[in-house]
């Protein structure tokens, strides 16, 4: 008797066979990705950042799993104290066209710059 290992490749091996994948539609996003497709039309909560709070710290940046916080230079951007705006020349900035509002962003943030707040449409 083969192992379930066994089993699902040889399973696999069977249902493969019968779907003619050469025959098969390619789905209509397929040649697209996201930069085309403003997923931020999803979103029922924003994210949205108190720059007086924010300590640029980037975690947001690196937890965002859509790369939908880009950094940008911080000169423009208020900072929690002039030795932050002066030390890390980058802020977060949010891309609310590709941003789904999971939250993960404003629950990562250790000063609770990150607000969610309900989307207007």
């Amino acid at each position: 008797m083969p192992t379930n290992q066994q089993w699902l490749w040889n399973s696999h091996k069977e249902v493969r066979s019968l779907i003619p994948y050469d025959k098969l539609p390619h789905t209509p996003i397929a040649s697209v990705n996201s930069v085309v497709v403003k997923t931020g039309a999803w979103r029922t909560f924003k994210p949205v950042i108190n720059y007086e709070k924010c300590i640029r710290c980037m975690i947001c940046w690196k937890f965002c799993p859509d790369v939908s916080i880009r950094l940008e230079d911080g000169s423009s951007y208020p900072a929690q104290s002039e030795r932050i705006k002066e030390t890390i020349k980058e802020a977060p900035v949010i891309d609310y066209d590709h941003c789904k509002g999971c939250g993960i962003c404003a629950e990562e943030c250790p000063t609770k710059a990150i607000e969610m707040v309900p989307e207007e449409k």
